[in-house]
């Protein structure tokens, strides 16, 4: 396949396939690398990131900094809640990535980026430099006023020690009780994820915890994404547990007597999701690359993910301002247009003047059945953005156990996509 056409590939078969053809070889470091390539962050983007990038660029150098030397993955991490997935299952490594692709993977942490130079200065006191970096760290939390001890109302949206937390504290929690989950205004990480966790967490406390209760506090006006499957499920099914509020806005907690503050008033719960506002990483911002004083994520042409404040600076994935979702399907995506451009720049030419990506998700709307959503996105040259192909956005009418198993393969196929 050619590249555009592999950006389009969203089946599981088609991943695969492109896999498996990696089994028999191996590609070395190159010797005498024409270009050098760093990728700040080890997650959906810059994992695929790196990869693409030895695949598709002629000699070009490639390392990977990444603090942590295994990747959890938030997709899927609402399972951890219910005890039907544990993080292991959701744990990736980097040793494919060094051994097949022959990318440097970099265990340390990134303090800070020269954009003049192009270099980077890790924790450790070693320097880097690049001909470009490549920046994938995800996102921030806003402060939540009141929240001195994340422990007591965890967000567990990055998949780690707060999503054992979390189970552990609905497992622990008395029947009758009530849980509350918060949703922040968009843009943030994984737009259907938190009505798909309240769905999960309902459907669990009906079977677990009888006789509680769920309150979704949203702050937004209205249900963000795929509106017409999430009401009915907290409409039909779940309409005895999910208690849903929109346009409800934390403005402080007290942690100790796990109360919130909204402008709905004063909100008690036993086991309170607390999701707060998302932003770029303190990384992408302390870089420069975030202009104006109210700015939360890093503008780029989406053309190949360069920075419009430093153009030998990119940013793919969460962190980056564009019209796409913050997925990890999209950071994925996001990253082969990136590497494309870069290969064609490191030849001489410019990048793919029509990028195209497409975004693929699943929801669990009971423990068993699923929803799915999907669009395809092509670039705009007036607008110079990311737009919906015409008649590609679409969700699934309804939930199904069909869906339910047909999301494990799309799942495992994103991860070898990615990690394999």
């Amino acid at each position: 396949m050619d590249r555009r056409t592999f950006l389009l590939a969203s089946t599981s078969a088609a991943l695969v396939s492109l896999t498996n053809t990696g089994f028999g070889w191996a590609l070395a470091p190159p010797t005498k690398p024409k270009a050098r390539v760093i990728v700040i962050g080890g997650g959906m983007g810059g994992a695929t990131m790196a990869k693409y990038m030895r695949l598709w660029g002629d000699e070009v150098a490639v390392t990977l900094v990444e603090r942590n030397p295994k990747y959890v993955s938030s997709i899927m991490s609402s399972l951890v809640l219910t005890a039907q997935r544990d993080l292991p299952s959701l744990t990736f490594g980097y040793e494919t990535l060094r051994s097949r692709y022959g990318v440097d993977v970099v265990i340390d942490d990134v303090v800070e980026i020269d954009p003049t130079r192009t270099a980077v200065k890790l924790a450790s006191g070693k320097g880097l430099s690049a001909d470009r970096i490549v920046m994938a760290p995800g996102i921030d939390f806003d402060k939540v006023p009141g929240l001195d001890d994340e422990n007591r109302m965890p967000h567990a949206w990055a998949a780690g020690p707060q999503t054992t937390l979390l189970a552990r504290q609905l497992k622990d929690m008395p029947s009758n009780g009530v849980v509350v989950v918060t949703i922040p205004k968009a843009p943030f990480r994984c737009p259907p994820g938190p009505y798909e966790r309240a769905c999960l967490i309902a459907d669990w406390l009906k079977a677990e915890k009888p006789g509680s209760k769920l309150v979704v506090l949203d702050a937004n006006p209205d249900i963000v994404v795929e509106k017409e499957n999430f009401s009915r499920a907290f409409s039909g099914p779940h309409a005895e547990v999910i208690e849903y509020r929109s346009g409800v806005e934390v403005t402080s907690v007290d942690t100790a007597g796990l109360t919130l503050s909204t402008s709905g008033g004063l909100v008690h719960g036993d086991v309170i999701n607390l999701i707060p506002a998302q932003r770029a990483s303190s990384l992408v911002a302390a870089t420069g690359l975030i202009p104006g004083s109210d700015g939360r994520f890093a503008p780029v042409d989406v053309l190949s993910y360069a920075s419009i404040v430093a153009p030998s600076i990119h940013v793919i994935g969460d962190s980056s301002a564009t019209t796409q979702p913050k997925a990890g399907h999209i950071a994925n995506q996001e990253a082969k247009v990136c590497a494309d451009a870069l290969a064609r720049i490191f030849s001489g030419e410019r990048p793919d003047p029509a990028p195209v990506t497409n975004s693929a998700c699943y929801s669990t709307i009971t423990r068993t059945e699923a929803s799915w959503l999907t669009a395809v996105f092509q670039y705009d040259a007036t607008a110079k953005v990311m737009t919906p192909v015409a008649r590609s956005f679409a969700a699934s009418d309804g939930w199904t156990p069909k869906n339910f198993k047909e999301m494990g393969k799309w799942f495992d196929a994103l991860m070898a996509d990615t990690f394999s």
